[in-house]
């Protein structure tokens, strides 16, 4: 009997983040299956080089028009849906927005769906986007259209996920979206992290450590002023769009400092050297898991971070880490005050992190796939 074709669908391939991780992990199981993706930027995802990746039709789009793709949704739906798939038999999709548009060709192909989230934008955080949707200066026109446009979208979206025959969920809050919005059943399997990655110092310094893509709603704005009153160090990793603003609030506090490379990101080699040394690392995002509060407890740093979401599954409070109740300064400056009176093992936080190891990953994914091909 032929081995089963296997080709791997994921939204957009133009920056490495969480879902791009778990992606390049899924091509590591797949090395032969290609990669299907809305958009493509090879000279930010280095990593993907080896990869047979197959844009759609947006990627003949102009320049300016793949930068500002948010503005037009429904190209990525249509996108997907035209996506020629007949050829493999079994399709996984890396999903947190449209990759399950895709469509099958005939009734053995099956979908299974690595899913990050059911799309935020439609569902979970509905009435944060539309307060704020994050299109700057075209905030007022698009906040005028979000309702009528989101309301046909979650038609869209609902009906792709009936057409999934496996759902994994990345966490515990993904795995009750996916029920609540899908109506769908799904399996826990977290994330890959690779814990080997980082060797935590036995002795720590007196800094504490922030890092991730620096949007609005990952709330870093409360890491760096929870810090600047309380005058603690605190090296901030990453970049982004509020990146600017970030360095206004930090102006005047020389306890806090700003690390990015010539790419705009925080290099990998100076986010293991900060991390393995932490006294700390902070978490205020609403994240769907958050990879990086797992790799921070693998550098032996406690996580300080929001009581929500994917970070319940990853920390526990006083032993892990110290968890706070609402996205305020005050909220975070009480969980510092906590964590500087609390005494944490590096040794201990790197075996909690094991329960994220990448070879667990591969272990289930190669079984739940294993089992639609009996």
């Amino acid at each position: 009997m032929p081995s089963p074709k296997i080709a791997i669908v994921c939204e957009f391939l133009t920056v490495m983040g969480g879902a791009e991780n778990v992606l390049l992990e899924l091509h590591k199981m797949f090395p032969e299956a290609p990669i299907y993706t809305a958009l493509y930027n090879p000279t930010k995802v280095p990593a993907f080089n080896d990869a047979d990746v197959r844009p759609s039709y947006l990627q003949k789009l102009p320049k300016l028009l793949r930068r500002t793709h948010r503005l037009f949704p429904t190209l990525a739906v249509n996108a997907f849906k035209k996506m020629d798939l007949s050829d493999y038999d079994i399709i996984i999709t890396s999903a947190y927005l449209n990759a399950n548009q895709v469509q099958k060709t005939r009734p053995e192909q099956k979908i299974i769906s690595y899913c990050h989230t059911p799309a935020r934008y439609y569902w979970s955080h509905y009435d944060l986007y539309k307060k704020e949707p994050g299109f700057g200066v075209l905030n007022p026109i698009i906040k005028l259209i979000y309702p009528s446009f989101v309301k046909r979208q979650r038609k869209l979206d609902y009906a792709a996920a009936q057409n999934v025959d496996v759902f994994i969920a990345n966490s515990s809050e993904t795995q009750r979206r996916i029920k609540q919005y899908y109506g769908k059943p799904s399996t826990v399997v977290y994330p890959p992290v690779a814990v080997d990655r980082f060797e935590p110092a036995r002795s720590r310094a007196d800094y504490y450590v922030t890092l991730g893509r620096q949007l609005p709603n990952k709330r870093f704005d409360l890491a760096v002023a929870a810090c600047k009153q309380l005058g603690v160090p605190l090296k901030v990793f990453g970049n982004g769009p509020m990146h600017s603003q970030l360095l206004q609030l930090a102006a005047g506090s020389k306890n806090i400092s700003f690390y990015t490379d010539r790419f705009g990101d925080a290099s990998d080699a100076a986010v293991e050297q900060a991390m393995n040394q932490a006294k700390g690392f902070i978490f205020p995002s609403d994240e769907d898991f958050g990879i990086v509060s797992v790799e921070a407890l693998a550098a032996g740093a406690p996580v300080i971070g929001y009581a929500s979401a994917g970070t319940k599954d990853i920390v526990q409070d006083g032993e892990s880490g110290i968890l706070f109740s609402h996205q305020t300064i005050e909220d975070v400056v009480q969980a510092i005050k906590r964590a500087e009176q609390t005494t944490f093992m590096p040794a201990t936080l790197r075996r909690k992190a094991r329960r994220f190891d990448t070879t667990l990953f591969v272990t289930k994914m190669r079984k739940i796939i294993g089992d639609q091909l009996i």
